[in-house]
């Protein structure tokens, strides 16, 4: 879970002091590798007392640039780097917010509200943890954001009137993602009850059992970059009142779409046509496979598996073109990438129990030729797609 820094860490941390050894310690290597000459030398630099936090920070402002657009000069813990939103989504999750009063009730490090702050009338955060609230300060200054901090209990409102942004903890103290909203800290319900008739938002793991969720909420799916990143419920005036399913699909530049259930559902299952179509995770994960089916004139393969099929697929997308397909054994297998003289291989899996490296390994690839091979059901058919990916 990483270095527990305390409050004198973060004074010595903001300090010119402190910001200079930082500096310094981020030119080093900082790998397992040289992790003991790494810690020497923050020895050799600041003493015994502050290499760990400086070593520490240095690291996680490493980790942090490939998730916040400019980390340079902020301070994290490793648990609240784990937790914050990327700025991209961040800044999604805010214009929903803008021109409004904002109170994040579990600020943190700040992440979230350095993206508030840019877009709402006023912020405030608050948060129980006054190490974490002394490095909100600090990063919150560094971002040029003006913020009121408060040290209080997400269950005890200290602002009326604005807008609720909740994030609640979701790992146990053995840093185990927790799934059911009752287990989160504060749990679900406790925040609905303290927040009943305000405007909320509380950001929740991507693996959220949604069957838990009020059917008062509106639920948004976010990926990134392809990869899902969280789910968000939106409660009162935040929520559109004819959604109860969202996704959106943020691209790394921040543009992107999304889709909601209160669009057609009307999709056929067929036969495999000339593209296979694997929909974003957003898109799987809020249960709107036949949604975007609709939406782009595709058809399922199976109504009950989230692969799609169609003569086009959708622009801007990785789809498979299909060559050559065959009931899944994998003798037929092995002889259909031998015809084709197959020696690399992506294997995608879905609705059928194989391991796709270890039957990698099985196949004993030999040829030229680079291919993918969509393996999935179809009725009580096992069934594989020899295809080739392409950028649409």
């Amino acid at each position: 879970m990483g270095y527990g820094f305390d409050l004198e860490d973060v004074a010595f941390l903001r300090s010119a002091a402190g910001r200079d050894a930082v500096a310094e310690l981020s030119g080093l290597a900082l790998t397992n590798s040289t992790r003991l000459n790494d810690v020497a030398a923050a020895r050799k630099l600041v003493g015994a007392r502050f290499a760990a936090a400086a070593l520490e920070t240095a690291v996680l402002r490493r980790k942090a640039e490939s998730k916040l657009d400019d980390p340079v000069g902020w301070l994290f813990t490793d648990p609240a780097l784990q937790q914050a939103t990327a700025s991209v989504v961040a800044r999604h999750r805010a214009q929903r917010l803008a021109g409004r009063d904002v109170h994040d009730v579990t600020c943190s490090i700040g992440a979230d509200l350095a993206a508030l702050a840019a877009v709402a009338r006023r912020c405030v955060g608050s948060d129980l943890d006054r190490v974490r609230l002394s490095m909100a300060q600090h990063n919150l200054a560094v971002a040029g954001r003006s913020v009121a901090l408060v040290e209080a209990d997400a269950l005890r409102p200290v602002t009326r009137g604005t807008a609720v942004v909740a994030d609640p903890a979701r790992r146990d103290d053995a840093g185990r993602r927790r799934w059911n909203p009752a287990d989160l800290v504060p749990p679900l319900d406790d925040l609905l009850d303290v927040y009943a008739g305000r405007d909320l938002v509380v950001k929740c793991a991507p693996g959220l059992d949604f069957a838990a969720v009020p059917d008062t909420a509106e639920a948004e799916v976010v990926s990134l970059a392809g990869q899902v990143r969280e789910a968000a419920l939106w409660f009162g005036g935040l929520a559109d009142p004819q959604v109860r399913r969202r996704a959106t699909v943020l691209r790394p530049d921040g543009t992107g779409w999304t889709i909601t259930d209160a669009e057609p559902d009307d999709c056929p299952a067929v036969e495999v046509r000339q593209w296979i179509v694997d929909p974003d995770g957003a898109v799987v994960r809020a249960g709107l496979v036949r949604h975007y089916a609709a939406r782009h004139g595709l058809a399922q393969l199976d109504p009950h598996i989230a692969y799609l099929t169609g003569d086009e697929p959708p622009p801007g997308v990785r789809a498979f073109r299909v060559f050559e397909y065959c009931r899944y054994h994998e003798k037929s297998l092995r002889a259909l990438l031998r015809r084709h003289e197959v020696g690399r291989l992506e294997i995608l899996v879905r609705g059928v129990d194989v391991d796709p490296d270890a039957l990698r390994r099985r196949l004993k690839l030999k040829g030229s030729r680079e291919a993918s091979v969509v393996l999935t059901r179809v009725g009580d058919t096992a069934m594989a797609y020899l295809c080739r990916a392409e950028r649409t």
